[in-house]
């Protein structure tokens, strides 16, 4: 992924010095963003450079601590030498390397997504990408044939995974590709009254039998896989976010009605598409799938059962530690152990909040940076249904609403920004914030 990204990034490099492609109007606007994501990279960066050790000692003598407990020299000779803020500088390396891509891929989606056509095949790309995993994870898991990707299932057996190792991870995907395919749903909404019986029925037609069929079903069948896979919280963290975006978007239509800019006749096919959402999809295709499961899975869920709780206590106490400026991006595995209790044995790889495992590897300057990224695209993702007129940038910026919401509220209790995939795609969803708001039609 990370040598594609910069072949793509180099492409469009080579191109912009010939002259063929320029800088668009969404990148330009999106200097904040793009400044803070930049300045991120850079600071995981520099968790990798070698500072001098009375420097270290004064912005993270936890660091200088563990660091000099795998060394034989004394903290005498130690202040005379050099260190890293970063526990393992080789995990953070291949942390900044990571953070670069997903840099590039941000200022790709920026660059590249600079037309509605484009905007449109990308967003199919993502529902094509997202009901190919509905389909497989639904597959392997009704048939009982319990496959992961060409593999055997050797965990999460009874629940679908698509191609992933956790059904958490697949919730997650879904949860975006869903925000993606309802944000296209809303732009293919019909916005005149039908008039006549005739034409009435001439609309029925065309939505049983085009496009908007096609990806009604394939919205269903997300739906159903994301049932399937008994998480918890992506259920909560879609539907949540469903409603979240839902108001917001409903609020943004009565605003422009009512300044004039779009017709008051926009409200009411919007708020069929949500009633439909949640009543077919949720409520009807829900049980019939399995909800129930989910929701008895909920109703189980207590302190005494559950080791997340534990964990999260134990990351808080790491985060402490190195408050300020992390112990160093990819080391969360490494460093947890110090601060585990005797409560539960096992390894942890990851926290099970991305919140805390963001501020324990990245520290207060880390995670403020990221903050301020996500807090300022999803701030332009809710202005552009408040002020574009054009129904595609109202979809996309939708889209990025809700996705945002839903992976915000997930990331409370799982890591799914620690999984590639699900990470590159939140990425773009924060760059269609920012199309969304600027981009011209």
């Amino acid at each position: 992924m990370e040598v594609w990204v910069m072949l793509l990034f180099i492409g469009w490099l080579w191109l912009f010095v010939q002259g063929k492609v320029e800088l668009t109007g969404s990148v330009r606007r999106a200097k904040p963003a793009v400044i803070c994501f930049g300045l991120f990279v850079f600071w995981v960066a520099f968790q990798c450079l070698p500072l001098p050790a009375s420097l270290v000692q004064i912005l993270s003598p936890e660091s200088l601590s563990i660091q000099s407990a795998t060394m034989e020299s004394t903290m005498a000779e130690l202040s005379s030498g050099y260190m890293s803020l970063s526990v393992n500088v080789a995990y953070t390396f291949e942390s900044a390397v990571k953070s670069l891509c997903f840099f590039l891929i941000f200022l790709l989606a920026l660059l590249i997504l600079n037309t509605p056509e484009r905007i449109r095949i990308f967003i199919i790309a993502i529902v094509i990408s997202g009901l190919f995993q509905a389909v497989y994870g639904s597959l392997m898991t009704l048939s009982g044939m319990e496959y992961s990707f060409f593999m055997a299932k050797e965990a999460s057996q009874g629940v679908a995974t698509g191609t992933f190792v956790n059904r958490n991870h697949l919730a997650g995907y879904l949860e975006m590709s869903l925000a993606m395919g309802i944000g296209m749903m809303i732009v293919s909404l019909s916005r005149q009254p039908a008039g006549s019986l005739r034409e009435w029925f001439r609309r029925m037609i065309v939505i049983l039998l085009g496009p908007k069929a096609r990806m009604r079903i394939a919205l269903a069948i997300m739906v159903i896989a994301l049932v399937l896979t008994r998480s918890r919280m992506g259920n909560s963290a879609f539907f949540f976010s469903l409603a979240i975006a839902g108001v917001i978007g409903l609020l943004g239509v009565l605003w422009m009605s009512r300044k004039g800019k779009m017709s008051a006749y926009s409200v009411r096919p919007i708020l069929v598409l949500f009633v439909s959402l949640i009543v077919i999809d949720v409520f009807i295709v829900g049980a019939w799938f399995g909800i129930d499961k989910v929701k008895e899975r909920m109703e189980q869920t207590s302190f005494a059962t559950e080791i997340r709780d534990e964990v999260d206590i134990n990351t808080a106490d790491h985060v402490k530690a190195f408050w300020l400026t992390g112990s160093g991006g990819g080391t969360f595995a490494e460093v947890f152990p110090a601060f585990k209790s005797a409560a539960f044995s096992g390894y942890i790889d990851h926290a099970h909040n991305d919140y805390l495992e963001f501020g324990s590897e990245f520290g207060l300057i880390g995670i403020t940076l990221l903050a301020l990224l996500v807090f300022w695209s999803l701030i332009k993702s809710i202005q552009a249904q408040f002020l574009r007129r054009s129904y595609l940038m109202r979809g996309a910026g939708f889209s990025s609403t809700m996705g945002i919401v839903a992976i915000m509220i997930h990331s409370f209790v799982d890591f799914n920004l620690q999984i590639p995939a699900n990470a590159a795609l939140f990425v773009v969803l924060l760059a269609f914030g920012w199309i969304a708001r600027y981009q011209r039609n």
